[in-house]
């Protein structure tokens, strides 16, 4: 009996018990509390992402191993004849390059919208946008010339039949968030040139008066893309 007295001596009164789980509960509120939600929910939007390219690479190398037919040489398949000479993956080191480049003015691009440089946040959120649009039309060219050479989603008289398929699915997927996101970059760009987030003018993508979290949300989303692209970069192109 008086051990019992003792535990219950130090145990907490039941209020106390309870607000302890209410605290618990709600301490996610307190994590986010300074954050923005435009930006929490593209974090969100990004991990969910994450899980559906991670589920197409694993499927393409599930599928890549399993071939009991020899896989399309990349070497080959995306060389390039110049003067006569084949050079390989030529076109994909240039896209490369130019996609990067582009995680560069968009970091820039953030760094002058939190300094408040309306002028130098818009030209290079437009530069990143251009590079973005170069990349999306070398890849277009690129599709032309596999379908050109016989290569169909359903056919590759190059070896397995499985490359067509798996290369238009992950490439195009990559494509059309790199599409969709220098739509959103001239949008984003125009709204600063106009001054609508230093005004806070009502509309798609203003965000706060005076804060520049917008471009930030977007740097994250282009930055996303372009991680993703140099994982089927070593995926498709150097393995």
């Amino acid at each position: 009996m008086a051990q019992d007295a003792v535990i219950d001596a130090g145990s907490p009164p039941p209020s106390e018990g309870l607000k302890s789980i209410v605290t618990d509960w709600s301490s996610d509120q307190r994590a986010f509390k300074k954050v923005p939600w435009g930006k929490a929910m593209m974090w969100i939007f990004l991990l969910s992402d994450t899980f559906i390219f991670t589920i197409f690479l694993v499927s393409y190398m599930t599928v890549r191993m399993g071939s009991t037919v020899p896989w399309p040489n990349a070497s080959e398949v995306f060389a390039l004849t110049i003067a006569g000479r084949h050079v390989p993956l030529l076109l994909i080191a240039i896209m490369t390059f130019i996609l990067i480049s582009s995680s560069g003015t968009m970091a820039m691009a953030v760094k002058f919208g939190y300094e408040k440089n309306k002028k130098m946040t818009a030209i290079l959120i437009l530069v990143t946008a251009a590079f973005g649009a170069t990349f999306v039309g070398m890849q277009a060219f690129e599709w032309s010339k596999l379908i050109a050479d016989g290569v169909r989603p359903w056919g590759n008289p190059m070896g397995a039949a499985q490359f067509g398929s798996s290369f238009f699915m992950i490439t195009g997927f990559h494509g059309f968030h790199v599409s969709v996101g220098v739509v959103f970059l001239l949008i984003v760009a125009a709204k600063v040139w106009r001054g609508d987030l230093d005004n806070e003018r009502p509309g798609f993508l203003t965000g706060r008066k005076g804060n520049y979290e917008m471009v930030e949300i977007m740097g994250l989303y282009w930055h996303f893309v372009d991680l993703v692209w140099v994982f089927i970069f070593a995926f498709f192109y150097l393995w």
